[in-house]
């Protein structure tokens, strides 16, 4: 590493924080005496979708994040509720191991984590995920979460 003022490779670390992201480090200069932040992502390997027309696709957290907020839409659940159920679920996909996870582990592990929270939301989810056709399928879905209550 080198000194972005004087391109010097005397440098010490004068501070160090852990962030969810990766680590962020404070650092000096020996020569010039100048200090400058840098910061160390951790990269994780890729994670692929298999999709039930057996078709691959890159895991998008952007993706996951669309149809939970979507789903979540005028509803009375808190953004820091959401984000960290979000979290939860892509470190439980990651914790897997797999460089490749079905669509449907995926869809139901999101259902799961947005049933605990609010019932609207999981059917908005549940109405898309499970591809409703009519007013039965709303039925049998809210007979079913009736049960589990």
């Amino acid at each position: 590493m080198n000194c972005p003022y004087c391109s010097s490779t005397k440098l010490k670390v004068t501070d160090k924080r852990s962030s969810p992201d990766g680590i962020r480090r404070r650092r000096e200069c020996l020569k010039c005496k100048k200090r400058f932040t840098t910061y160390e992502k951790i990269e994780r390997s890729d994670l692929y979708i298999i999709k039930k027309d057996k078709s691959r696709e890159k895991f998008s957290r952007e993706k996951l994040e669309k149809g939970i907020d979507k789903a979540f839409e005028k509803r009375a659940v808190s953004k820091e509720k959401i984000d960290k159920m979000i979290n939860d679920i892509e470190e439980q996909l990651r914790r897997k191991g797999k460089k490749e996870i079905n669509s449907s582990v995926i869809g139901e592990l999101i259902m799961k984590k947005i049933k605990k929270l609010d019932n609207v939301a999981y059917m908005r989810f549940a109405s898309v995920y499970r591809n409703f056709q009519g007013v039965k399928d709303f039925k049998n879905e809210l007979k079913e979460l009736g049960k589990k209550k």
